[in-house]
Order: C-alpha cells, then structure tokens, then sequence
C-alpha cells in the first residue's frame, strides 16, 4: 500500500492534445449538440484541473484556479463536479469490466475470459488515454480522500465480476473458489497497476502495463481454476 500523505507532489503532464482528440472523437460519437457541449465543458474543467494538479499538487490546486484556467465560472465547475474529488473520480472511458467478460466467448474458461477483458480494456486506455490515465491513478494513490475512493471502487468492481463469474460458471457469486481467483485477479492488477507508476515516476518509459498485466493474469490462470 502506499504511504500516506496529505499532498500530492508535482506529477507528470496533462494528456497531449493528439489523446484528447482521440478521446474527443470517441466519446463524442453518437452524442446531440447538448450533450457533446456539456461533454466538452466536463473535459475542458478536467484537462484543467489535471494540467495544474500535475504542475503544483492536488492539495494546491483550487477550485478557482481550476475555473479560471478552464474559462468557466466555479458555479459551472460545481455543476458538473460536486466537489474538487469529483473531477478527478468521475472519467467517461472507464471500462466496464464485467461487460468486457460477458462480451467474451461463452465457451472460454472463466479466468481466460477475464484476462481477455482486461488486456482488451487496458490496451484501449493505453492506446487513447495513458497520459491521463496515469495521473488519474497516480493521484488516487497518493491523496488520502482519492486513495479511499480506489479501494471502493476495487470494491464495487470485485463484487461485480463474481457476479459475472457465477453467472459463466453457474455457481452462486458467494461461492468460495470465485470470491479467492476474484479477489486474487485484483490483487494482482493492483499491484502490477502500482509498479508500473513507480516505473513511470522513476523516468522508467519501458514498462508495458498491457503486457505486465497479461503475463500476472496468466499465473492466475495456470494455477488457479474455477
């Protein structure tokens, strides 16, 4: 687990303008005029707050600054985000995970399955939005009121997928066998999460976080059977 800490330090840059136009036509697609409005104004606030995160630390950066440098009024940042957190909790490419395993083959054995949806996931934030991606993951490590959102969402998420398991498997999701290679799947993403962070904050541009977790789900696969 990482330490504690009440601020976070200078982090790396905000996403390059090439991502975020890949990020705009993606989740731009399909939208009417006032949806891709607000959806533009949700990112101009995001982009905002994470060039200034990134450049002075999470505890430094205000509201204000983040509206001001978004040219939008702090009423119009607290309507999309009901608080400073929020900017940094709420994304629109989080994939679903437990739609990505129900996507897959239904003759696939299970833990197959799961390492197929999240190398499929990850490859897409890597390819789209690792920039952004990486401070988002990087703050919730190392700001106290993110860091308590992460583990909720691994949470969240871990009861999800064993509800997607139990229903490939035909077993309950109480089930024990499902709750271990689960709970197991998310350790191990968390921590090949947390040291290709490291690897990236130490000036480390080698690390393939796709193939990292890839090769960390395969022993899951090997040695654990559901």
């Amino acid at each position: 687990m990482a330490p504690s800490r009440t601020s976070a330090a200078p982090l790396a840059a905000a996403p390059s303008p090439a991502a975020a136009s890949r990020a705009a036509s993606a989740a731009e697609a399909g939208l009417g005029l006032r949806e891709w409005k607000k959806l533009r104004t949700r990112r101009a606030i995001r982009q905002a707050a994470y060039r200034l995160m990134g450049e002075q630390g999470y505890e430094q950066t205000t509201v204000e600054q983040i509206a001001e440098a978004a040219e939008v009024s702090q009423s119009t940042v607290f309507r999309y985000f009901a608080a400073k957190e929020d900017i940094v909790l709420t994304v629109e490419y989080d994939p679903a995970l437990e739609q990505a395993v129900r996507d897959r083959p239904a003759d696939e054995p299970p833990l197959a399955a799961v390492r197929g949806a999240v190398v499929a996931s990850l490859r897409t934030l890597c390819d789209e939005f690792r920039p952004e991606f990486a401070l988002r993951m990087r703050l919730m490590r190392e700001v106290p009121v993110l860091r308590a959102q992460l583990y909720e969402n691994i949470d969240r998420n871990i009861e999800l997928l064993r509800a997607v398991l139990a229903e490939r498997t035909g077993r309950s999701g109480d089930d024990f066998a499902i709750r271990v290679v689960v709970g197991a799947v998310f350790g191990a993403l968390t921590q090949v999460v947390f040291a290709w962070l490291d690897g990236e904050q130490a000036g480390d541009q080698a690390g393939d976080l796709v193939e990292t977790a890839d090769r960390a789900l395969a022993v899951l696969e090997r040695g654990l059977k559901v």
